[in-house]
């Protein structure tokens, strides 16, 4: 049952479905059944896989030891529906499985989904986490200076970068635009470097990313860090209001309220109601493929990344959803950690119950996905647990996005000096051919110019030379032979070299001493 994690990436759900469907066809046991007096070989009970299943769900990273058992039968109906499953007279394409000891098997190959290719969509892109109209850098250094030259229209350099018509174009106030675009991209960098380079690419569309929320996200908050409306027509009833704070500070309830058997069991479906009457989950359906990838960073070894992680994505939330989640995941953990909260199920324990209910309320799939509940599970779990730490403000990144502000408006105070606001550049796109070209061009350079170190390299003995130079002709010979066509200019390298002559040895004679004596 050996499993490994699947990376960030697009369509990750559909690669955990691969991914389980070929442990579980390579590893379920199958065996001799008997049933109706006939003998079906290479099968098994569906109960036996749902034992089977389960234990891969609870001991593979991706999902983790929140899944319960009747979500391993849910996903055993997914299988027999897609057919990689079904019943021993080959029947397959409904949901009608159950936790039994109804026979089923595996048909001569079971279908994994396919994966888009997205290698032409990858090509188009030349930024990867800035949209065009969004992306700038700074111009106030040298180093500044080069990338934009680099990556600037060609039409824009024509005029040179110190004139007077240039800076007065370019130094302005910050307007109000450019902060909430500052703060959309400082927040984009510091995602990119949390999550690693290039896993954000393709599961997040920077365009469709509000700066507006952000901000509001940052700086609306109450005491307790709880996210403000100043709209309450998109906050929670009063009447939900009520019900969650009912729950969460059980048994301390409001007097008033009343009270029976069965009343904490009618105060939890009215929230529960309430949640999944709304159109969109709290993690919103643009968001599912982030959400999806952050999941996997959800290891012990990488939990610190994945609380910062989760800091960040939340903060691109609708404020209404950031608000109603930060109420939503209190009121869950302190349900599940109060010792005093009756059963609100007679089999379920709390915490289970908890996760169940409002796991798809978080994160589900505009289209039907069939790992949704699985991944929405894993995910609650752990925004269960560490809720005060994902969902409090970030300090650091308030404090990157003031410095970089209060940096470019000290360069407005000083027009002339030469260095200018920041310009919006973008990368000129290229075509695939040309990608080809330039990629090779850079790659020969680079080699040639090792090659050159080397001839030029006088510290290096002539045998040590010439056995690495003879190493580098058999790696790379069209360069080798570029820089020595003929065997003549190869063999000059060595030739003009002058012999060393021996030192000389004389032979001084010892002088004769004299004695006084004599």
């Amino acid at each position: 049952m050996s499993s490994h994690i699947v990376t960030p990436g697009p369509y990750r759900a559909t690669k955990l479905w691969n991914e389980v469907t070929k442990l579980f066809r390579a590893g379920m046991p199958l065996k001799k059944h008997r049933q109706h007096f006939r003998v079906y070989m290479n099968c098994f009970t569906a109960s036996a896989a749902v034992d089977w299943l389960h234990e891969l769900l609870k001991n593979n990273s991706n999902f983790g030891p929140d899944v319960t058992r009747q979500q391993t039968v849910q996903l055993l109906k997914k299988f027999l529906k897609n057919h990689v499953i079904e019943d021993v007279k080959g029947r397959w394409g409904m949901e009608d499985l159950e936790d039994n000891s109804q026979l089923y098997r595996f048909p001569s190959t079971s279908p994994l989904k396919t994966i888009p290719n997205r290698a032409s969509v990858l090509r188009k892109k030349s930024i990867s986490m800035m949209d065009r109209e969004s992306f700038f850098k700074f111009r106030g250094s040298k180093k500044f200076d080069k990338e934009i030259l680099e990556n600037v229209d060609p039409e824009a350099q024509e005029s040179p970068m110190g004139s007077s018509s240039s800076e007065m174009e370019h130094c302005r106030e910050l307007a109000e635009d450019d902060i909430q675009v500052i703060w959309k991209n400082v927040t984009l960098t510091h995602l990119q470097k949390v999550v690693g380079s290039g896993s954000l690419e393709d599961v997040l569309d920077p365009a469709q990313v509000n700066p507006q929320f952000i901000v509001y996200n940052m700086t609306k908050v109450n005491k307790h860090g709880v996210v403000s409306l100043e709209d309450k027509t998109d906050d929670l009833p009063h009447w939900v209001l009520s019900a969650m704070k009912c729950l969460a500070n059980w048994p301390k309830y409001d007097s008033n309220q009343p009270s029976y058997p069965g009343f904490e069991r009618d105060v939890f479906k009215t929230v529960s109601d309430y949640f999944y009457s709304l159109s969109q989950p709290l993690l919103t359906y643009q968001y599912y493929e982030l959400f999806v990838n952050i999941l996997g960073l959800l290891q012990p070894s990488l939990e610190r990344v994945a609380i910062e992680a989760l800091q960040l994505c939340t903060l691109l939330l609708p404020p209404a959803s950031r608000r109603k989640l930060q109420l939503l995941l209190r009121m869950t953990s302190r349900m599940s950690q109060n010792v005093d909260m009756p059963r609100l199920h007679d089999v379920i324990g709390t915490r289970t119950l908890l996760v169940q209910t409002f796991s798809r309320c978080v994160l589900s799939c505009e289209e039907v996905d069939d790992l949704d509940e699985l991944l929405a599970t894993r995910l609650l779990s752990f925004l269960m647990d560490h809720h005060q730490e994902v969902l409090q403000v970030p300090v650091y990144l308030r404090n990157a996005v003031e410095d970089y502000i209060s940096y470019l408006k000290s360069l407005t105070a000083y027009p002339g000096s030469g260095v200018a606001m920041p310009i919006y550049s973008f990368c000129r796109q290229i075509s695939t051919q040309e990608f080809e070209e330039q990629k090779l061009s850079v790659s020969q350079t680079a080699l040639a110019d090792l090659l050159e170190s080397l001839i030029k390299d006088k510290t290096m003995s002539v045998k040590e030379k010439k056995k690495k130079l003879k190493l580098f002709q058999k790696e790379y010979p069209d360069i080798y032979s570029r820089r020595f066509p003929t065997t003549e200019s190869e063999a000059q390298l060595f030739a003009d070299k002058p012999k060393i002559k021996p030192p000389m040895l004389l032979s001084i004679k010892k002088a004769k001493t004299f004695s006084i004596r004599n």
